[in-house]
Parts: structure tokens; C-alpha cells; sequence
């Protein structure tokens, strides 16, 4: 069989994988805890629930507009104003089949071969594929002295004539870091004045901890959306849980979301009219749901930074938002694949390699479970780490047996 270069060049899902792999060792009835899986256990919003077989009853699902339908795209019209203090019309915004398909219409419309997209490191993982699949370069900035958060510094000797766009993901996945309004504001000064797309995905940016707020690019430009270099990505998955639903969306000029829809129209006509029904409900309906799901999140933060900060070795930042943490496991490990592996086999533990995000050494941890898996999942850890520890433990009948690292 002969398949693309391109194709073959394009790096599996990590998540994925390890998902699958869990999956394999539970139906074999092992006592898997998940620590990285980004859904939250909540269940959709109730106004979701019904918007959704209120459609369904009707028996009337059929095509939609490519962009979406207007019902929906009014709605968020109102979330753009409500949450950015910033005015824009139904032309502005495109639904896709989530986040991630929104994201990579747009690197569609917007690069050319050869094109840079700069991406801080830590970032999500699928950044540097996707920009490769349209056949642009992604260039990784990645701060120094360990640090999560960059700043315009470390950002000077990455651009370059052939810089396109930057993409910030802030709350961070898969730090949980939040950017400071000191570093966007010089951000979008910078992009406005360059020329240079500035690329939002804000898909946690209600979730964050401890009283703080996302900061929001919008708030430091004075062009309007039509001539502004801000693009925002976002959708109803983090925010309200509702992974499975798959509507993201993107707001731009209206020359970009013209041709984003020529791209989706020939790539999937148009998103299920059903799952559309779903999250027009979710941003219509109360919205305590998201305030339930952000309180259950940063307690989950708070067991997990108290259960990491009891293993020796290990040294976390705690994270500021989102669903994730992101320890370094250095001392232990410099090769994060190979760590990962070793505490799914020996301590039934699913984690993300750290190298996958542009950060050795560290692993991605997800809190967005129940307080007993990350209390279990960590203690496992500890044990599988642990010099000092029992070389066999037993989970009910069965026996795990470390072997050291």
C-alpha cells in the first residue's frame, strides 16, 4: 500500500492511543485509574438535553446552512459580547464539528506552504500536526528556566518575515497556566502592528480557579473584528462537559468566515443540525452548569496539587485553570514516553507523556474525574516511584509488582 508523505508524516493522537490502551486493559477487567482523559464525569446541561429531542421528536433533520444555523449563531453573537465586550454580527461566526475542526479550517484559509505559525510551548498537542497538514511550518517557543508562561522576549527571535500567525491556548492545555494581561496586551500590539494573525482558542476560558480571569485579547485592540488580526476559537465541550457533542466555533472578519465555509462546505456540508439544537440550548439555558463544573474542577485541583506535593521528586506548578497540571518527573525520568508506560503497565495509571506537549520530563495529570481516582491514581504513583516502598501491592485480588525504573 502506498499512502502520502503527508500522511505519514503526521504523528499519531497521544491521547488517543492511551485512551484505546486503557480501554483494552479494562475490559480485561483491570482497575485502571485515568489521569488522562480531558472530559469531564459531568452530565450535559439539562436545556442541551432538551433542545436536543426537541428536535429530534420534530423528525426534521436535515442539512443545515455550512456555517451554521441562525439560531445558534446569534447565540453566539451574545456569548462574544457578553464574555468579550465585543460587537459582532452572525457574518463574523462559523459552527464547526468542534473546536479542533475549527481551528484547522481556519489554518486552512490563512496558510500558505512554507508559512510560519508560532507555538508556545507547552502546548496542545495537536498544534504542530495540523499546522503541518496544511503544509505550514510550526515553529515551538518554549520559555525559559522552566517556566509555563513566555513572554515578549522569548518571542523576538522566533519571528521572522515568514511568521503568519500565532496561536495562544490560555488557560493552557496542558499546563493550566493563564497568560497575564501584561504579556497579551504586548501580544496584541505586536501581532496588530506586524500584521500577523493572533489566534485565541479560549476553550477553557471560563474555567479557571482562585478568583482570576482569563485575560482577553480584544480588550487591548481598538480595530473592530473586521480589521483586527484577533481570531477566537471556542466551543460548548470544555465549558459545559459536552465533549461528545463536537460544535466548536470561530469568530473573524467576514472575509475569513466566507472562506472557512468554502472550506467546511467541501469538507463536511455542514454540522449535525442535532448536535447544533444541543449547544444552542447550552449557551441559552442557565449557565450554572458551568460554575458547578468549575467549582467541582478546582477542588479536584486543589486533591491533586495537595496529593502531588506529598511525593518526593516531583515539582508542580500548581495550575491556574482548566483540567490539567503538569508535573516534572525529572527526577525520576528524563524520558517521559517511556515513564507514561511505565506507571500504565506496573501501577494501572494512564497519564500523557509530557514530550508530547513540548515538555520532557513531565507528565499531564488530569483532575477532571472524581476526587477517589485522583487520590488513588497519585498514590499509585507514589508507589510505583517510590524506592522506599512495597515491592508488591494488591488492588482486590490482584497483585501489582514493580520493577524499578
Amino acid at each position: 500500500m502506498s499512502i502520502s508523505k503527508l500522511a505519514a508524516s503526521i504523528a499519531e493522537s497521544p491521547t488517543l492511543k492511551l485512551n484505546e490502551a486503557a480501554a483494552k486493559l479494562r475490559d480485561r477487567g483491570e482497575a485502571v485509574v485515568h489521569l488522562g482523559a480531558g472530559e469531564p464525569k459531568n452530565k450535559a446541561p439539562i436545556n442541551a438535553i432538551l433542545s436536543a429531542a426537541a428536535k429530534l421528536s420534530s423528525g426534521d433533520i436535515k442539512y443545515t446552512p455550512t456555517d451554521g444555523i441562525g439560531s445558534l449563531k446569534k447565540a453566539i453573537v451574545r456569548y462574544t459580547e457578553e464574555n468579550y465586550d465585543r460587537m459582532v454580527n452572525t457574518d463574523n461566526v462559523i459552527v464547526s464539528q468542534g473546536a479542533k475542526s475549527a481551528l484547522f479550517s481556519l489554518l486552512y484559509t490563512l496558510i500558505n506552504p512554507q508559512d510560519e505559525v508560532i507555538v508556545f510551548a507547552p502546548y496542545w498537542v495537536s498544534y504542530p500536526e495540523m499546522i503541518r497538514m496544511v503544509y505550514g511550518v510550526p515553529v515551538i517557543v518554549k520559555p525559559g528556566d522552566g517556566r509555563f508562561v513566555p513572554t515578549m522576549e522569548d518571542l523576538q527571535d522566533a519571528v521572522s518575515s515568514y511568521t503568519k500567525m500565532i496561536i495562544v491556548n490560555s488557560p493552557n492545555n496542558p499546563s493550566g497556566a493563564i497568560y497575564p494581561e501584561v504579556f497579551i496586551s504586548a501580544l496584541v500590539e505586536f501581532c496588530e502592528n506586524k500584521g500577523i494573525y493572533l489566534v485565541m482558542d479560549d476553550i477553557y476560558h471560563k474555567l479557571v480557579f482562585d478568583g482570576k480571569k482569563p485575560s482577553i485579547a480584544y480588550k487591548f485592540t481598538k480595530n473592530d473584528i473586521e480589521s483586527t488580526k484577533i481570531i477566537t476559537i471556542n466551543g460548548i465541550s470544555k465549558l459545559y462537559g459536552m465533549t461528545g457533542f463536537r460544535i466548536g466555533w470561530a469568530v473573524a472578519s467576514k472575509k475569513i468566515i466566507e472562506v472557512m465555509t468554502n472550506v467546511q462546505g467541501q469538507i463536511s456540508t455542514c454540522t449535525s443540525i442535532l448536535l447544533q439544537a444541543a449547544a444552542e440550548g447550552a449557551l441559552t439555558g442557565l449557565q450554572s452548569a458551568v460554575e458547578n463544573l468549575r467549582l467541582t474542577l478546582e477542588n479536584n485541583r486543589n486533591v491533586m496539587v495537595q496529593e502531588l506535593n506529598s511525593v518526593n521528586g516531583i515539582k508542580l506548578v500548581p495550575p491556574e485553570g482548566t483540567y490539567y497540571c503538569l508535573p516534572d518527573f525529572r527526577a525520576y525520568s528524563n524520558d517521559s514516553i517511556a515513564l507514561s508506560d511505565f506507571l500504565l503497565k506496573k501501577a494501572l495509571v494512564v497519564t500523557v507523556p509530557g514530550r508530547e506537549f513540548g515538555m520532557e520530563g513531565h507528565l499531564r495529570l488530569s483532575y477532571a474525574t472524581t476526587v477517589k481516582d485522583v487520590k488513588v491514581g497519585v498514590e499509585r504513583i507514589k508507589w510505583a516511584l517510590d524506592p522506599n516502598s512495597p515491592n508488591e501491592i494488591y488492588i482486590g485480588e490482584r497483585k501489582l509488582v514493580r520493577d524499578w525504573l
